[in-house]
């Protein structure tokens, strides 16, 4: 019997991973939503916001999954906007959470490295207290405690600096800049994974696929090893063929509402550990994505 899946966001970064997965996929059946509906692909309006809402097309469809990949992800409008990002990031997976709880289906939800501080010199383990600086990462955590506490069936992914070929990310902006700039400062002073949206994605649908949704928790899931914004920044000029001089700087050098986590490398041993995951490094996955991203370029 095929799993029913409704996935949220649909039109973000990872949901369009799903999307991808949904076209040649055998034993799953998506349901695609957003409270958008995306002009090109079929997509079903649902208000996250909307408890009723999320239930009815829970029951409507047979959904025995939900993944979130509907979150407010604007780290700095976050800062003013407190109450629509506290709304979509923790309030709605409230929601979700009730709704899962009284049908019996699992959640899945996506979370951030910005539920830490960025003060720690080793990579962040799940048992770690969660310690936000901004207001993004404050309703992100806030969002995890909220569907904790409902008691319902989750699994809870924590990941960092997300990209693909689809929507606004910082390998599309890098591209833009590196090929129509002399130069471009980049900071140097904040290190993390850079995670491409198709390797979490495919993760997600293997757990789900090999019936694995019984192993519930947090799980902090990036691409193999570490950089800075400016050595990724670099990479991705270089893999483009562009010629750009790109100079490291200083986060104080680009004013900013919020502050943001100097170093946030998760450590994935846990998710490895668990799913048996043997996960690429960042700069592989950089070259798929790009080679992706290139190929779209040269259909237009």
């Amino acid at each position: 019997m095929k799993k029913k899946i409704l996935v949220t966001g649909a039109n973000g970064q990872l949901g369009n991973e799903f999307r991808r997965i949904a076209s040649t996929s055998s034993n799953c059946d998506f349901i695609f939503t957003d409270v958008i509906a995306a002009q090109s692909v079929e997509t079903v309006h649902l208000d996250i916001l909307d408890v009723k809402a999320i239930e009815a097309i829970a029951i409507q469809y047979g959904i025995s999954i939900i993944i979130n990949c509907a979150a407010y992800t604007n780290v700095d409008a976050a800062e003013e906007d407190i109450d629509r990002a506290n709304a979509l990031n923790n309030i709605a997976v409230r929601n979700l959470a009730t709704v899962t709880k009284s049908l019996n289906i699992n959640l899945i939800h996506i979370s951030t490295d910005y539920v830490f501080n960025g003060n720690n010199h080793i990579p962040y383990r799940e048992t770690e207290t969660p310690n936000p600086i901004g207001v993004y990462g404050k309703t992100k955590a806030d969002g995890e405690r909220s569907l904790m506490s409902v008691g319902c069936k989750y699994l809870i992914f924590r990941t960092s600096w997300l990209y693909s070929k689809y929507g606004k990310n910082f390998v599309k902006t890098m591209q833009a800049v590196t090929a129509t700039k002399d130069s471009v400062k980049v900071v140097f002073d904040q290190i993390g994974s850079p995670t491409y949206a198709g390797d979490l994605a495919d993760t997600i649908y293997y757990i789900i696929s090999t019936d694995q949704l019984d192993k519930p928790g947090v799980y902090h899931f990036s691409n193999e090893g570490v950089a800075s914004w400016y050595d990724f920044a670099l990479e991705i000029s270089n893999l483009f063929g562009n010629v750009c001089d790109i100079q490291p700087c200083h986060s104080e050098e680009f004013p900013s509402k919020v502050k943001r986590p100097h170093f946030s490398v998760l450590d994935k041993s846990k998710i490895k550990e668990t799913f048996c995951l043997s996960i690429p490094h960042w700069k592989e996955s950089l070259k798929v994505c790009i080679n992706e991203l290139n190929k779209e370029q040269m259909n237009l």
